[in-house]
């Protein structure tokens, strides 16, 4: 790279014009030489910011809970698909409130129709064993907005 130069007013008396300033030596009139460094430290590094900075202001990646513990869901594991359905309605709860990838969603609701359509979920209600299991999320508080 290239050294920096700059034309500047040096701030000695002696010198009335401008003169080039570098990395380099400097002379004046007087035959008194001048060395200015306008390098921070290291001077063969960029200006450039290192690579290893975190942005602090970027958002931690949300991870869904099925992929985190790398659980694979079955039509047979009932108590697992009942998280994921209403105690009320029977509906399957959709993305922005479970907090799942899109991909699991899609397997969680083709699991529980496989289940619902061998007998082993009911349509319409939660099963009451599992009423009191506790709950992977929040229904009355999403983790994303909903367009509606």
């Amino acid at each position: 790279m290239f050294p920096i130069r700059r034309i500047a007013q040096f701030g000695l008396r002696s010198l009335a014009r401008p003169i080039c300033l570098s990395s380099l030596r400097l002379e004046s009139k007087n035959n008194h030489i001048h060395e200015i460094d306008f390098t921070l430290g290291d001077p063969t590094a960029s200006n450039q910011p290192s690579e290893d900075l975190k942005n602090p202001f970027e958002k931690e990646k949300v991870v869904c809970i099925l992929c985190q513990m790398k659980i694979r869901p079955d039509y047979k594991n009932t108590k697992l698909l009942s998280q994921f359905v209403s105690s009320f309605t029977g509906r399957v709860y959709g993305r922005h409130i479970t907090g799942l990838c899109k991909e699991k969603q899609e397997m969680v609701e083709k699991e529980i129709k496989k289940a619902r359509s061998s007998g082993l979920m009911p349509y319409y209600f939660k099963d009451m064993d599992y009423c009191h299991d506790p709950d992977l999320f929040d229904p009355d508080k999403p983790l994303r907005d909903h367009p509606y």
